[in-house]
């Protein structure tokens, strides 16, 4: 009985100390946000729709994570919290944005605003009228 009552024993403090050996924490999600738009002084049309995105910057086409919205004026404020296991460090990640009045693109980004893997997670992104 006594034997038994110390493999109990021993068995019980080998359980708590190995459990209090196991803490795992969750991975935080990565967080960009910032503000797009533009320096013309001008107001936009009623029905104007904002389409702001995280893309590969060197990989056409290949988008991470995107909002689009009904807008008034801008600057317009964003926020994308991504999940940790989306976002690569060998990605050059950047923001995009681009304004749509009518099926037609009247803002847009021309220049690269980098983000997430050059140690920066707000923006601003900077809009250019679009000549037609």
């Amino acid at each position: 009985m006594l034997v038994m009552l110390k493999r109990t024993i021993i068995l019980l403090v080998c359980v708590l100390s190995l459990s209090a050996c196991v803490t795992v924490e969750p991975v935080p999600p990565v967080i960009v946000n910032g503000a797009a738009g533009y320096l013309e002084k001008i107001n936009l049309p009623m029905g104007s729709k904002i389409t702001i995105a995280i893309v590969d910057l060197d990989t056409q086409g290949v988008i991470i994570a995107q909002k689009s919205f009904d807008i008034a004026r801008a600057p317009v404020p964003f926020k994308f919290i991504l999940p940790p296991e989306s976002v690569r460090e060998d990605v050059n990640y950047g923001a995009v944005a681009m304004i749509v009045y009518q099926g037609q693109v009247i803002f847009q980004t021309y220049d690269r605003f980098p983000v997430i893997n050059n140690g920066k997670y707000t923006t601003e992104v900077l809009m250019k009228a679009v000549r037609q």
